[in-house]
Parts: C-alpha cells; sequence; structure tokens
C-alpha cells in the first residue's frame, strides 16, 4: 500500500524523499525532475572537473581572446587577464548555487521555487532556457561546421554542397545532442569522462603545430584597439563582465549536475580544478592559434573549426574534426541541454516529461538560428555575424542574469539558513506560487539597467551589469525578507 505522506531521510548531510501520495500526486512533480537518491549520487570530485573540461573547451571559448580584443578594446595580456579573473570570480555563485543541488538532489527549477514561487520559478526558468537554447544553436553551428568538414575530407564531392552541407552538417549534429540527452545523465558523464583527455591532447596538438609560427613577445606588445590614452579600467570591467556572462548560466543552473554529486567536497573541488585554468588555457591558445593563422595558411582565421579545414591533409583534417566534434558535443549536451529540458519540465511536469522537453529545446534552438542556416542555403543575404551576435549577447543576457544568481544565494544561505522543505518544493501547500520578494528583487535591477542604456552617466551600470545586478538583486531580496517575514517556509525536516 502506498504511504501518504513523503518521508525524508538524511545520509552523511544528504538529504532524500521517500515519497508518498502527496508528492506523488502533485501536478509539481515528475520522475525527471524529482530529487536524486543518494544511491544515485556517484559523480565524484574527477568527473565533474572532467565536466568542467569537456565544457570549456569549445570553439566559443577558443574565440574569447579575439573577442575581447576586437570588440571590447583591451589588449591580448588584458583580455587573458580578464578571462582568468572572471572564471574565479564566477566560481563563487557557482560553487554557492551548487550546495542546495548536492544536500537535496534537486535541480535547478526546484531550487527556484523557494526564492520565486511555486509557480513563480517558472519566469526565471525559461529566461534561464532561452540563453541556453540559443547557445545551444550556437554550439551546434560550429558542430554542422565540424561534421561538413569532416565529410569533405573524406568525400570530395561534399566539399561541392558549400553551405547546404554545413546545414545538413548542422542537422546531423542537432540529432546526436539530442540522443545523448535523451540517454540519461550516466551518459553524459562518460562522455564527458572520455572526452576530457582527447580535448587536452588536442590542445596540445594545436599549441605545438602552432607556437613554432608566433612570437609571445611580440602578441602580448600588440597595442589594443581603444583611443589612445583612454583609461583601461571601463574597458577591463566590461570584458570581464562579459566573461562573468560567459557561465552566468551555468551558475544558476548548476544544481541539475551537482545534485549527482557524492558529496560539497565533490562539487567544490571538481569546479575549482576543472573551470578556472581550463578557460584560461584554451582561451589562450586561440589568442596564439589566430595570431599564428597567417603563416599557417595564409589568412587570418579566429575559429580552430575553420583554421583545420584550411589543412591540405584529408586524414589530419578528418582526425582534428572528429575530435572537435566530440569537443562541440561533450560541451553542448551538459551546458545548453540539460538546464533547458528541466526548466520546461518545471512548466507543467506531469504534461511534459524529458523526451517533449528535449525535443522542445532542440526546437527552439534551431528556430534561434533560422536566420544563419538560411543565410548557408542562399535564400537569405544578411551582414549579421553569427561572432557579433554572441559578443554583444554576452554582456547583456550576463546583466539579466546576475539578480537571479544573488537572489538564490542569499535565499538559501542567509534566508531559509540553508533548509528547505524538501516535499513542500513539490506541492502547493508550504511554499506561495508566487514569491514578490524575488520578482521585485529581479525586476529593480533589470530596470535600472535598461534605464542606464540611455544615460551616459550612468552606462558603467549595463557594462557592469552581472555584478550590479547580483549584488543589488541579492541586498533587496534580504531587505524585502528582512521588513517583512517572507511567505516562504523553511524546513520542516531535522538538518
Amino acid at each position: 500500500m502506498q504511504q501518504i505522506r513523503s518521508q525524508v531521510t538524511e545520509r552523511a548531510g544528504l538529504y532524500e524523499l521517500d515519497a508518498g501520495s502527496d508528492v506523488l500526486d502533485s501536478p509539481r512533480y515528475n520522475h525527471d525532475i524529482a530529487p536524486t537518491q543518494v544511491q544515485e549520487r556517484t559523480w565524484n570530485k574527477w568527473h565533474i572537473t572532467a565536466l568542467w573540461i569537456g565544457m570549456s573547451i569549445c570553439v566559443p571559448t577558443y574565440t574569447l581572446g579575439g573577442v575581447l580584443t576586437a570588440y571590447f578594446g583591451l589588449s591580448v595580456g588584458e583580455a587573458l587577464l580578464a578571462i582568468l579573473l572572471a572564471n574565479i570570480v564566477v566560481l563563487i555563485p557557482l560553487t554557492l548555487n551548487a550546495f542546495a543541488g548536492t544536500k537535496y538532489g534537486i535541480p535547478f527549477p526546484v531550487l527556484l521555487r523557494s526564492s520565486f514561487g511555486i509557480i513563480g520559478s517558472n519566469v526565471p526558468c525559461l529566461i534561464r532556457a532561452l540563453v541556453a537554447c540559443g547557445w545551444f544553436g550556437i554550439q551546434t553551428m560550429f558542430g554542422g561546421l565540424a561534421i561538413h568538414l569532416f565529410l569533405g575530407s573524406i568525400f570530395e564531392g561534399w566539399k561541392a554542397l558549400g553551405g547546404t552541407g554545413e546545414v545538413i552538417g548542422f542537422m546531423i549534429f542537432w540529432t546526436l545532442n539530442l540522443w545523448v540527452v535523451l540517454r540519461g545523465a550516466e551518459s553524459i558523464k562518460w562522455l564527458e569522462t572520455l572526452s576530457a583527455p582527447l580535448l587536452v591532447a588536442v590542445g596540445i596538438g594545436l599549441l605545438v603545430w602552432a607556437l613554432p609560427s608566433v612570437s609571445l613577445t611580440e602578441l602580448l606588445a600588440i597595442p589594443p584597439k581603444r583611443p589612445e590614452g583612454a583609461s583601461v579600467t571601463g574597458y577591463f570591467m566590461a570584458g570581464l563582465t562579459a566573461m562573468v556572462g560567459f557561465w552566468a548560466t551555468l551558475s544558476l543552473n548548476i544544481p541539475d549536475f551537482s545534485r549527482y554529486a557524492k558529496s560539497q567536497k565533490d562539487q567544490i573541488l571538481g569546479q575549482i580544478f576543472g573551470l578556472p585554468l581550463t578557460m584560461f588555457l584554451f582561451a589562450a591558445l586561440g589568442v596564439v592559434m589566430t595570431a599564428a593563422s597567417v603563416k599557417l595558411v595564409g589568412v587570418t582565421v579566429s575559429d580552430p573549426v575553420s583554421l583545420i579545414g584550411h589543412i591540405q591533409s584529408p586524414g589530419w583534417v578528418a582526425l582534428a574534426m572528429a575530435l572537435i566534434i566530440i569537443a562541440t558535443l561533450s560541451t553542448n549536451t551538459a551546458a545548453n541541454i540539460v538546464s533547458p529540458t528541466n526548466d520546461f519540465q518545471n512548466l507543467a511536469p506531469k504534461l511534459i516529461g524529458r523526451t517533449t522537453a528535449v525535443i522542445l529545446t532542440g526546437l527552439v534552438g534551431l528556430a534561434l538560428m533560422g536566420h544563419e542556416l538560411l543565410k548557408k542555403l542562399g535564400l537569405l543575404i544578411s551582414d549579421v555575424s553569427l561572432e557579433t551576435v554572441y559578443s554583444n549577447w554576452l554582456l547583456g543576457y550576463s546583466s539579466l542574469l546576475g539578480p537571479i544568481a544573488g537572489i538564490m544565494v542569499v535565499d538559501y544561505f542567509i534566508i531559509k539558513k540553508q533548509r528547505l522543505d524538501l516535499a513542500g518544493l513539490y506541492r502547493d501547500d508550504v511554499y506561495p506560487a508566487w514569491n514578490w520578494h524575488g520578482f521585485i528583487a529581479f525586476g529593480v535591477p533589470v530596470a535600472l539597467t535598461l534605464m542606464s542604456l540611455g544615460s551616459s552617466a550612468f552606462n558603467w551600470f549595463y557594462s557592469y551589469g552581472w555584478f550590479t545586478g547580483s549584488a543589488l538583486g541579492g541586498m533587496i531580496y534580504y531587505g524585502l525578507c528582512s521588513w517583512r517575514s517572507p511567505q516562504v517556509a523553511t524546513a520542516k525536516t531535522p538538518t
């Protein structure tokens, strides 16, 4: 006979839910967003390290140095320093927001129910999901190009397809991504674990190939592309904010992965080992490779897929493209599909299962890349480049996501004191449907950011958007909760 009331038990600091009919019959629950059981939390620090290596070594990371020098007016040295500092900074919300996922086994949208309400959580979830779908489309574009070049190195006639071949490659890679995620978290874990050493080997190989063709001293001496005599502070902080924005999405939905961690120590060490140094080294590799590309292939090429495509040896091109396909697949599945899959399920857990949510993620990502795909098919003429879109996007969306990060940290650590009603997060009778404290704390920084765009005096608020947004959002949320006792519950179970 099925028990009526859910039970929560604790094992070595990790909590699990024995769901009763009160939760199982709730419209806020399904199996995919349910808390993981303790025996399901099998990821140690090396699995999490491999996860971050797999996500960090990707085409957009490779191009970050070029983005900062071309669009943000930084020198090469300043750009690399901004990348390193940004990834140290972003470790703070990453590790803090991962705590609840590890302790309670809950994914990102369920954790948001504490700070934004059971139904209100869908608003920040959908903001996060849209960004992830956009990145899914961008990464799939790079993966599709790699498949196109791979097939072109094997079948001579394939090259004649041009843009049509790239679109076919896009659809092949699109399908492959969805297939991996549909197989579940264990498939992602093993993909990341197996791909991490291969990706490190690719980076070393590219560096060995490029170093004889570039002078690092001359590279670091290249003057920045900003007005002569201009202060470096504003340019550097704008670039730093953009680089924080690169992982601003994961700093929110890291519980989607930390819910599988064996312990808090594993999730913390795994992120410290895997993120900052990998991002710095691969971005530095991109700077070196771009500088060396003129001597290597005769033209300046800013992404590794196109650069390797210029190599005249079909065998080396095929091998390199296969490894890049693996690299992009490991990034895309973990960073850009898992979160929106959970987010879309949060809308209506009884109606939207994992399969439906994965397909929905794929379709939104496909739609967002429709402009670029039509260009490649020759059906649309446009001067808007993919690189311009995501370099501008980095700064803009980080300003929107910063307040959410600040609110989540303050809610869990200060307001709730790391105590959540685990069963109550899946019902309608414990937490409010809408927590207006969260929405006010989110809305004020976003409104100020939008207003600052039209004011030269307050443009800094936008340029430093993630920092100003997260700090202000967290402070407003704390102030509202302290001023008036929030209508949200803390745990009714011992912690």
